[in-house]
């Protein structure tokens, strides 16, 4: 099993996804792990593995979406850094208790059904960030 509280993955937005693959293979050499349409997020990501780190390259597909505002406010780079955790909903509920503000008031599906949610960037030093559950079914 995972350390509770790892390095889960590295997100980066771009607008053009096979564009980022390209230059993620390119540059990196990174192997492509799986790429997923998250329809109820309105992005499409895929993950890279680069020397046993993951990249997750997320790219919009609508102009109505938190990542499409990103992309449009800030153009293309660094969007999240994600964190491996035992419960979303404990880490959420833990947090709100202490007043950290949130993105996310439940947890929601991720990439590879995994269980997410997102933290403020205002809770966290400026950054997004994504609490990624895992549990022995899911690894």
């Amino acid at each position: 099993m995972h350390e509770e509280r790892g390095i889960d993955h590295v997100g980066i937005v771009a607008p053009d996804l096979d564009e980022a693959v390209r230059v993620y293979k390119s540059l990196l050499g990174a192997e492509e792990l799986g790429r997923e349409n998250l329809p109820e997020q309105g992005v499409t990501v895929c993950a890279l593995s680069v020397g046993g780190a993951v990249v997750e390259l997320l790219s919009p597909t609508a102009a109505d979406t938190g990542v499409a505002r990103f992309l449009a406010a800030r153009g293309p780079g660094l969007h999240h850094v994600a964190y491996r955790v035992q419960s979303v909903a404990a880490e959420l509920d833990r947090l709100r208790d202490e007043g950290v503000r949130l993105v996310d008031d439940a947890p929601r599906l991720g990439m590879g059904g995994r269980l997410v949610a997102f933290v403020h960037p205002e809770g966290a030093l400026g950054v997004l960030t994504e609490l990624v559950e895992y549990s022995e079914a899911s690894e």
